[in-house]
Formats: C-alpha cells, sequence, structure tokens
C-alpha cells in the first residue's frame, strides 16, 4: 500500500503505544546463532523500535524453534511486524504471519494489545478496498486478518459494504483467485489451513447484490454451491 490512510496510520500509533511496556525494555534473547549473528541477537533484546527492519521482517516470518523463547520475541516484535505489513514493506507471507500471531499467542495477550491490533485490522482492510489492487492483495488481507481474529463475518460484511470502484476489483481478481487457482468449495486460509472459509464465502458471495459479479463467474459459484 503506497499511501496508507490517515486512520490506519492513527490506528499503528495506537498500536505501539499499547505494546510500549513490552516492547521498550530490554530483555534476553536466545536463538539460532547459524542464522542470526551475536549482533542481531542484541538487536531484537534492546528497544523494539531500534530493531532494523530486515531484521524485524526476518522474525515475522521465521520458525518458532529458532528462538529460544518465540512467544515473548513476537509479542514484542509485532508492531514493528504489523507495521511493516500493512504499509506495503513486508513482501508476501501474510498468511504465515497470520499463523505466526496465533501460535504465539496473541488471543491471549492483554486486552489493550489484542484491541489496538484488531483495530489496525479494521483500518487496514478498509484502506486496501479504498485503494485499487496493487501492492496489497485484498485475498491476502483478508487471510490475515480473519484468520487472526477467527473469523469472516465482519470483514465480509465491510467489503459487501464497500461501493466502490476498487473494492469491485478486488473482487473481481479474488474471484478469479479462488476459482482457478485455490478452489473456492474447499478453500482454507492460513500457512496452516486454520480456518475453514469455502461454504461461508460461497454463502457470501451468493448473497451480494446482483450484477456485483460477472455473470461467469456467478455460474461457477452456483454451481459449487449446488453441486
Amino acid at each position: 500500500m503506497p499511501n496508507p490512510s490517515p486512520q490506519l496510520l492513527i490506528a499503528l500509533d495506537a498500536l505501539d503505544a499499547a505494546f510500549a511496556p513490552a516492547c521498550e525494555s530490554p530483555i534476553s534473547v536466545g536463538g539460532c546463532t547459524h542464522c542470526y549473528t551475536g549482533a542481531e541477537l542484541e538487536a531484537l533484546a534492546g528497544p523494539a523500535h531500534q530493531v532494523p527492519d530486515d531484521l524485524a521482517g526476518s522474525v515475522a516470518t521465521e520458525v518458532p524453534d529458532h528462538w529460544d523463547d518465540f512467544a515473548a520475541l513476537y509479542r514484542r516484535t509485532t508492531p514493528r511486524i504489523v507495521r511493516l505489513m500493512t504499509t506495503g514493506r513486508l513482501h508476501g507471507g501474510y498468511g504465515l504471519v497470520a499463523s505466526r500471531l496465533l501460535a504465539a499467542g496473541y488471543r491471549d495477550w492483554t486486552p489493550p494489545e489484542r484491541q489496538t491490533l484488531e483495530q489496525v485490522w479494521d483500518a487496514w482492510w478498509r484502506s486496501v478496498l479504498h485503494e485499487p489492487p496493487g501492492t496489497d492483495r485484498a485475498t491476502e488481507v483478508l487471510e490475515t486478518i480473519s484468520v487472526c481474529t477467527g473469523t469472516l463475518s465482519p470483514w465480509l460484511a465491510v467489503w459487501a459494504g464497500t461501493r466502490t470502484g476498487a473494492a469491485d476489483r478486488h473482487l473481481d481478481d479474488a474471484l478469479d483467485e479462488w476459482l482457478a487457482v485455490q478452489g473456492l468449495g474447499d478453500l482454507r486460509l492460513g500457512f496452516y489451513g486454520e480456518l475453514s472459509a469455502g461454504p461461508e464465502l460461497v454463502t457470501w458471495l451468493l448473497s451480494l447484490e446482483e450484477g456485483r459479479i460477472g455473470a461467469a463467474q456467478l455460474f461457477e459459484i452456483e454451481r459449487i454451491a449446488y453441486s
């Protein structure tokens, strides 16, 4: 996303503030010394806002067993990872980031941390739907936020209510991907397939206003729904 919306930037600043107590106090960080230098481990142990972007991006998708305390490290790095991701500076791996957040126990974090993160998801989703398809694909963003929150419903409701040309172009691209590549009826989201999405997506697509989905795509959705 080349131009993050003001709402998204405000939400990201609130996320930084909510995580500040966990992120700014130095901790001990142990990890795989084959993949990470002593200087990198030292940087990760210091204030999170000083961790270089490329190092935070590496933590975003690294396997948990590379760290002595994966959950603690991922929690304190989350604001950096999320800012990189939502502003188009973390390339790919969005579904994996969602899976890593679940593995880090994100749903058991403090209420301010969870709530501000979910406010970022909301602002990011709305921003994406108002921007023409580009850096962020709507399918990647939807996967991230729905896997993290464990639900598709609120995000699909926002998409249904966003009647812009950009939102409809995202929908057309998403349908091309779901129907031709992933198999809509059996679609699961998340790097490890944590969230079953196919049946709910099919029902939602059939509920959209007439004319929002092209005839050929609608025919295929109906075939999946009624076969």
